[in-house]
């Protein structure tokens, strides 16, 4: 059989459904990556997305389908990842929440080992259990972080000629989850952007301790137990290290959508 040349470029479409929390590197500054499935069940990590710095007509949430054009990333070998043309994007409808088990279903795993067989990179598992848990940061975490973010907003400024825009606040908590699937137990630090917003929601609300508990009566008990996955993605420089860059409220197969968990 005549093997097809590889695609380098192109324009498709995804229903997005990871925006990790954003990251800062010296090529592009203030960053975030995406991942989603496309039409076609197939994943897709779509990097670098400098998302606070979208206009607002191009900004997108979970659960919005995604057209954009693509190139292949030249140093990230990984099959799923695109390089993303930003001025291309353009966000579509929302996949209702009566479809959305129906059509991601269909890609959930019990275990990572039959994604590693088939050479994949990113994958989405249902836990068979799982604990929810917190970590206060150090203030010298959070100064370090606090000096990124403000390193990203100063050089965006200087190379791009825009307004600056304030520095993103480092959230004061890591998040993480212990659960367990068909190759035994894990421990993940979640780099999912919608928990740490989350947070930030409830504890300019009801302060920080009733934040926490509302977290823990959220991730802890009722995604769990109203239909929870994970989005895991290998990382770009060490291919065997797995992480939780999303949390997705998602039924199970069979299980009718329940009213306020979308």
């Amino acid at each position: 059989m005549e093997l097809q040349p590889l695609e380098t470029s192109g324009r498709e479409r995804v229903l997005v459904l990871v925006k990790a929390l954003p990251q800062v590197g010296e090529k592009f500054g203030e960053t975030v990556c995406c991942a989603g499935i496309t039409t076609d069940l197939q994943w897709r990590r779509l990097y670098p997305i400098r998302f606070r710095y979208l206009q607002s007509n191009d900004k997108f949430r979970r659960w919005q389908w995604l057209d954009y054009d693509w190139k292949l990333q030249r140093d990230d070998r990984r099959p799923e990842s695109r390089r993303i043309v930003e001025e291309t994007l353009s966000p579509g409808e929302e996949l209702s929440p009566s479809h959305r088990s129906s059509f991601l279903n269909r890609v959930v795993v019990t275990g990572r080992q039959e994604v590693v067989e088939r050479g994949e990179t990113i994958l989405m598992i249902r836990p068979k259990e799982s604990k929810f848990s917190w970590r206060k940061k150090s203030l010298s975490e959070l100064e370090t972080e606090r000096e990124r973010y403000l390193m990203a907003v100063r050089q965006l400024t200087l190379f791009d000629e825009q307004e600056e825009m304030k520095a993103l606040n480092p959230c004061p908590y890591e998040f993480s989850f212990r659960f367990l699937d068909d190759d035994g137990w894990h421990e993940n630090v979640c780099g999912d952007w919608e928990i740490s917003a989350t947070f930030y929601n409830f504890s300019k609300r009801l302060g920080e301790e009733k934040a926490l508990v509302e977290m823990e009566r959220i991730f802890g008990h009722e995604y769990p137990e109203k239909g929870m996955v994970f989005v895991l993605g290998t990382h770009s420089r060490y291919p065997t290290t797995w992480l939780l860059i999303g949390v997705v409220r998602l039924d199970r197969p069979g299980r009718p959508v329940l009213p306020g968990f979308e």
